[in-house]
């Protein structure tokens, strides 16, 4: 026995050395890329539009990436290692760069005016400026990244290609998918309890330092800036008033000015390619496209589903602990140790808690997969609400629901929405787990009947990397159109209600 917990926490060690190189990766090109995008306007137009959609593919979709690269090209375990570390920065990275972004354009206009008259450099603005401003909103999404990761560990720990299978020699990853496969029940909960140990450990010895140490460059006076449309700033910059009325009107004409000159750039486009078309392969392609657009409506039914019960949850329990309760401290950190433990982890578990029940075990990994970054965006946006709002409270005594209906849910719009958009990009990337699973050895943990997740396992399984690119070409496709047309518009009016 002694022998197997020491072999579980030696390979739970290598997992975290690959996590702790990961994470520092991803703070590095976070830091960088969030001060960048935030002071640059033709790099905040090419760069954010990438990082959202990034930050919401499956990992899955890196695959073949890191494959051919790392493991093809380098020797052995450094290639696989190498690979294994890469696939990990891929699910934390973006929201590391969102935090820094969103900390450099709320600074207030003072510091850089400042910055200006004493003429710093590009280090001492970084040094003096950037890098503190940033450091507090860095604390509060590595803690979600370092849960983010572990969530796709056993998954980067263990991949296979067609009939190519790669592994890393040592990694809690592999610990959970042998214990799966043998059927071995003490070495399961073996390595959930000493997962879990280690994960209590870092989060009192790593995070809860780096967060003390990053608030002390809290800012309180954080200013929101609002930007006008490039249509608006034309009339401004030549003394014309518009009306509001007037504005709507010029936006939707610069709109449909725009839409109709891509769609005939495409329709060109499609008119000059007709001739050199492979007929077998577009027959190819419109078959793979019906697939491709069933799954996808099966999973977003799923997603949404799970979605929904996400919320009716959330915001109760984020009300209860932010607004009506004197332990919210303890509350945060029992929840950061809890979002820590990946559902992966307790697959085969679930598995048999729902008698093999696929449908119902892939709502559980949606439902857990998205539920904690609804809940930690709704602390992190009360973090920054004025400390007036308790005055108002006691001075007009409000309580129940009516203090519910006027303070509270407004109070936390904006951080729904910020937790929903992220959320269910989360959801999206545990489609790959939620919707196939397997255990290694043949063996099948769940597979649901059709579904994205389960649609780009196969593809990758099969080596098939045209199916696998439309797959992810209509995933990007909604991703866009989704949260163009009702993520954005909806935050911009909650947070213009709320702010």
């Amino acid at each position: 026995m002694l022998q197997l917990i020491f072999s579980v926490i030696l390979d739970t060690m290598y997992s975290w050395t690959r996590m702790l190189i990961a994470l520092l990766i991803s703070m590095v090109i976070a830091l960088f890329t969030g001060i960048a995008v935030a002071r640059s306007k033709k790099l905040n137009k090419v760069l954010m539009p990438v990082v959202d959609i990034l930050q919401t593919l499956p990992i899955l979709a890196f695959f073949p990436f890191a494959i051919y690269i790392f493991v093809f090209y380098l020797p052995g375990s450094i290639g696989v290692n190498a690979a294994v570390v890469f696939l990990i920065v891929t699910s934390m990275l973006w929201n590391i760069i969102f935090g820094v972004y969103q900390a450099i354009i709320s600074l207030p206009s003072e510091y850089f005016d400042m910055a200006r008259i004493y003429k710093l450099n590009l280090y001492q603005r970084l040094r003096k400026i950037f890098i503190p401003a940033a450091l507090p909103r860095m604390s509060e999404q590595m803690s979600l990244s370092w849960a983010i990761g572990l969530f796709y560990l056993v998954t980067s720990e263990i991949f296979s290609v067609g009939t190519k299978n790669y592994a890393v020699k040592h990694g809690i990853g592999v610990e959970f998918v042998k214990a799966a496969a043998t059927g071995n029940p003490y070495l399961y909960i073996y390595s959930i309890i000493v997962f879990v140990l280690f994960v209590i450990a870092t989060r009192l010895l790593l995070f809860e330092r780096f967060d003390r140490f990053a608030n002390r460059y809290y800012l309180k006076d954080y200013k929101k800036r609002k930007k006008d449309r490039f249509t608006f700033n034309y009339f401004r910059g030549r003394g014309i008033k518009l009306d509001e009325k007037t504005r709507h009107k010029l936006a939707l004409t610069a709109r449909i000015f725009f839409y109709a000159l891509l769609a005939s750039i495409v329709g060109f486009i499609i008119y000059e390619a007709m001739p050199f078309v492979n007929l077998q392969l577009l027959s190819k392609l419109v078959g793979y496209e019906g697939y491709s657009l069933l799954s996808l409506l099966f999973s977003f039914l799923r997603v949404w589903g799970a979605f929904i019960a996400i919320i009716a949850i959330s915001i109760p329990l984020s009300i209860k602990v932010v607004f009506l309760s004197n332990k919210t401290k303890r509350y945060l950190l029992l929840f950061q140790i809890f979002a820590s433990i990946p559902a992966t982890i307790l697959l085969p578990a679930i598995a048999e808690l729902v008698y093999g029940n696929s449908e119902l075990l892939a709502f559980i990994i949606y439902f857990l997969s998205g539920l904690w970054y609804v809940i930690f965006s709704i602390v992190a946006t009360t973090k920054y609400l004025p400390e007036s709002i308790d005055e108002v409270k006691r001075v007009f005594h409000l309580n129940g629901i009516v203090a519910w209906k006027k303070i509270y849910l407004k109070a936390i719009m904006p951080g729904v929405i910020t937790g929903a958009v992220t959320g269910i990009a989360a959801e999206w990337n545990a489609s790959i787990v939620a919707e196939y699973f397997s255990a290694g050895s043949g063996k099948l943990i769940t597979s649901v009947s059709i579904g994205i997740g389960k649609a780009l396992n196969v593809a990758l399984a099969n080596n098939n990397l045209l199916l696998m690119g439309v797959l992810l070409a209509n995933m990007v496709a909604m991703i866009i159109i989704i949260n163009y047309f009702v993520w954005r518009r909806l935050y911009n009016r909650v947070n213009s209600v709320y702010s």
